[in-house]
């Protein structure tokens, strides 16, 4: 299994000239010693070609879990070759909460195929968790729980978990329930198995979990397993019915999923983008994208175009006119970075947005302040000009200590509106501190020259 960066590229690098030199088992024998996980990081860095050739050699039976690894649009690269019977193999292997995952992902018609090719029983257990939202507690659960009654002592669940001869993966601790379903407690295994036999479990039920609601928000949900180290947690309904629970092996991909998303969602990017996807569809995809960018940049260009006298009058604020704006987006991003991250976590509410607001502004006051002396000698020593200097120093004090509250503010007004941060932050951002900084400069230029 590799371990570093330069072991995981060498082996991509050896599967990829393999597959060129149509030495496939040699590929076969690599792929064998392989996690799944690992193959499907080796599928994403091929392109398509190079992939479906090794998608062939794969064994059938990681077939499953190897296409819960890759992203959603390789995923639909692959699926599309593979036929009904294929596609019912592949997901016999996988955990319920997998399972789930894997039939939304499909197109509506296999979703259709897969469902009625499962026995009744198999196919109720899955309808009742897509019966909830993917981004919630409902979606991740698994059904597979193992439960006790409190009257019952250590002795009785000891023999009761031999006779059952299997224990579900990631099971920390069992659930104790009443007679009716009703969720009671934990029983830790560790507690399980260093008490007496004659040990009641409801004497040694503990109540340090709260059981997450079945629509609690999966960022909530990994907040939770978080705050507690939880490896798992349990999952009820309304009346309190135990109805599944939650694993960490599925809070980790969802705090995966979160951090990436939210760096290419600045990009206006998806992290189940294929890299080698077909480039009219990236095209497509990017071009929206660039199409808001460009309105900011001709909005920013018209109010350059207001002081074309000024500019023509004094060439050196057109040699100076990008410093502002640069600035005051960078301190911008720095603010609105902090309260994304701090919404994300809910660090931030009516009751602190007062004393934030006026953190982020006095931090880009004494700012504003350090560089306006800095760059303001600076320009007057390059240009031998005090005015341009004493102006543009200006300026940026305005156009920091504007980036600051805009930073702190834009999230809030999105998150009220229902946009998201992260993926329109950025734009608005930088609208703002570019007009605002090239108005300052030059309309300050404008007036004092």
């Amino acid at each position: 299994m590799p371990t570093t960066e330069h072991e995981v590229e060498q082996q991509h690098s050896t599967l990829a000239e393999n597959i060129d030199d149509g030495s496939l088992e040699a590929a076969r024998k690599i792929i064998l010693a392989m996690h799944p996980a690992e193959i499907a990081d080796a599928l994403e860095a091929l392109p398509p070609a190079r992939r479906r050739v090794l998608w062939d050699v794969i064994d059938p039976q990681l077939e499953g879990e190897i296409l819960m690894e890759v992203g959603d649009e390789v995923r639909e690269c692959l699926v599309c070759d593979m036929d009904l019977e294929q596609l019912r193999a592949a997901t016999e292997q996988l955990d319920l909460d997998d399972l789930a995952d894997f039939v939304q992902s499909l197109p509506e018609k296999l979703t259709a195929d897969v469902l009625s090719s499962m026995g009744k029983q198999e196919r109720d257990r899955l309808e009742q968790v897509l019966a909830y939202p993917e981004d919630s507690a409902g979606g991740l659960m698994n059904l597979d729980v193992v439960t006790v009654r409190g009257d019952v002592t250590l002795d009785v669940v000891l023999r009761f978990l031999r006779c059952r001869g299997d224990m579900p993966r990631q099971t920390d601790r069992l659930w104790v329930t009443d007679r009716y379903g009703r969720y009671q407690g934990e029983l830790p295994l560790r507690l399980l198995l260093t008490n007496s036999p004659n040990t009641l479990v409801s004497d040694i039920t503990q109540h340090k979990i709260e059981p997450l609601h079945v629509l609690t928000r999966d960022d909530d949900v990994a907040r939770v397993f978080e705050d507690f180290d939880l490896v798992s947690a349990p999952v009820v309904d309304d009346d309190n019915q135990l109805i599944g629970r939650i694993t960490i092996d599925d809070v980790v991909d969802v705090i995966r999923d979160e951090a990436e998303q939210s760096v290419l969602s600045m990009a206006g990017l998806n992290q189940e983008d294929d890299i080698f996807a077909p480039v009219l569809k990236s095209t497509r995809k990017r071009a929206l994208w660039l199409g808001v960018n460009l309105l900011t940049a001709l909005l920013a260009s018209w109010v350059i175009a207001q002081f074309e006298g000024t500019l023509e009058r004094v060439v050196t604020l057109a040699v100076l006119m990008s410093v502002v704006p640069s600035m005051g987006g960078i301190a911008g991003s720095q603010t609105l970075t902090l309260v994304i991250r701090a919404q994300a976590l809910h660090q931030v509410n009516k009751n602190n947005l007062r004393d934030l607001l006026t953190r982020e502004v006095a931090i880009g006051l004494l700012n504003g302040i350090l560089w306006a002396v800095i760059v303001a000698g600076l320009v007057w020593l390059w240009f031998d000009d005090r005015q341009i200097g004493l102006i543009i120093g200006a300026a940026l004090i305005v156009n920091l200590v504007t980036a600051a509250y805009a930073g702190a503010m834009l999230p809030m007004l999105m998150r009220r509106i229902g946009v998201d941060p992260a993926l329109a932050g950025g734009v608005a951002l930088t609208t703002v501190t570019d007009v605002v900084g090239l108005v300052a400069f030059l309309g300050l230029a404008t007036w004092l020259m």
